[in-house]
């Protein structure tokens, strides 16, 4: 397959992406260009060649929050946390026994 085939095969999906945007964005879509036909040969040729690519998997909807990590405490910091809780509940206790 010569670079040239190549190369006009990528200018054909160009302008079929730029023309899925104008309509998705509600633009009017860019004039057609004489070489259209032939670019399309091109590409048709080009995917047999090569094989048609696999269906992208379905995107998630975006109104779906991404899950959040899991956040780790390290072993000073859960010390530091046992201790706190040990020296509340004391003080709880020594009050009660008063």
């Amino acid at each position: 397959m010569a670079i040239s085939d190549i190369l006009a095969s990528i200018d054909y999906d160009i302008a079929q992406l730029r023309q899925a945007r104008a309509l998705l964005s509600g633009g009017a879509a860019p004039a057609a260009k004489k070489t259209a036909a032939k670019l399309k040969k091109v590409a048709g040729d080009l995917k047999k060649a090569v094989g048609r690519p696999k269906k992208a998997a379905a995107v998630a909807p975006a109104a779906t929050k991404p899950a959040k990590k899991k956040r780790n405490l390290s072993p000073e910091a859960r010390k530091r946390i046992v201790e706190a809780v040990k020296k509340r509940w004391a003080a709880k206790k020594a009050a009660a026994a008063k």
